[in-house]
């Protein structure tokens, strides 16, 4: 099957340069309306589709955005792979303000927000022990490597509820009694709705500061996000740009079985299903719904 490459992403990145017939197109969701309209085109000779996370201007908190409506729009375009890039902070030394982290575990700790397509009338679980796709995460590492950014391959990402940043406190739990790696607040629920899509998904995690636990650097500066923000986004661009040639157009089956997350997700026995929830799972679930 043909790949189609679908790219979300956060502050600071609104657009991929660079693409061949590129448009932007409204995509209709039974879940509502996807943060804007989705920018689609070819790079490469492989099919792209751009999603900015917060909306053009940056209109969605990390609380508002349509994830559901926004994973869903992607599989109505045939999105295969979704790449998340969003600005983080570090728990670590070593994981310093512009460098990139391809995470591969995360700890929800978000509250506000509706996290699956599933529901009364259609119950369904699938498997997130291992959150990211590695073989689209390790693409999305080799092209961030390519263009000069320090990558750590692994991490455990702490997804908050925000708007806020850390407390002190909060900051020395995550980082002193939990074991994560960095803090953001976006990448949940998406990623646990991709999974339930069936879609290979990996998170490139950009670090634009130190949270509020570093002794030198104290509580979040926002100024100084801002101006690490615009230089991640710069080398972000670079990185999208060279997954088509990293990945190819032509797609087989996810290793790891992203791609068939449902086989044996679903427990409600066909004559028990809410015929209206059936209808709005068409692009999340039709393989498995028929």
């Amino acid at each position: 099957m043909s790949r189609i490459i679908g790219i979300i992403g956060g502050s600071g990145v609104y657009e991929i340069s660079g693409l061949e017939d590129a448009r932007w197109q409204s995509v209709e969701s039974p879940w509502g309306e996807p943060s804007d309209q989705i920018l689609t085109g070819a790079l490469g000779g492989v099919q792209m589709a751009f999603l900015p996370r917060h909306g053009r201007g940056h209109v969605h908190s990390p609380t508002t955005v349509p994830y559901r409506a926004n994973i869903d729009a992607l599989k109505r375009l045939g999105v295969t792979d979704v790449v998340s890039v969003s600005a983080c902070g570090s728990f670590r030394e070593a994981m310093a303000p512009g460098d990139f982290v391809i995470v591969d575990q995360f700890i929800d700790r978000t509250f506000a927000r509706e996290k699956s397509f599933f529901g009364k009338g259609l119950v369904a679980h699938v498997s997130v022990a291992h959150p990211t796709c590695p073989h689209l995460s390790a693409a999305c590492a080799d092209a961030a490597e390519a263009e000069g950014v320090t990558v750590h391959r692994g991490g455990t990402y702490l997804a908050m509820e925000g708007p806020q940043f850390s407390s002190l406190a909060e900051s020395k739990l995550y980082r002193e009694v939990w074991g994560c790696d960095v803090i953001g607040m976006t990448n949940m629920p998406e990623a646990k709705l991709a999974r339930e899509a069936e879609l290979c998904y990996a998170s490139v995690a950009m670090i634009t500061d130190y949270d509020s636990w570093h002794p030198e650097h104290g509580e979040v500066d926002v100024s100084e996000i801002i101006r690490t923000l615009m230089g991640n986004a710069d080398k972000a661009r670079g990185l999208v740009s060279r997954l088509p040639a990293l990945l190819g157009a032509e797609r087989h089956d996810c290793a790891q079985g992203c791609d068939r997350a449902l086989d044996y997700a679903i427990l409600t026995a066909p004559d028990a299903r809410d015929p209206a929830l059936v209808a709005k799972l068409d692009a999340v679930a039709g393989r498995v719904l028929g």
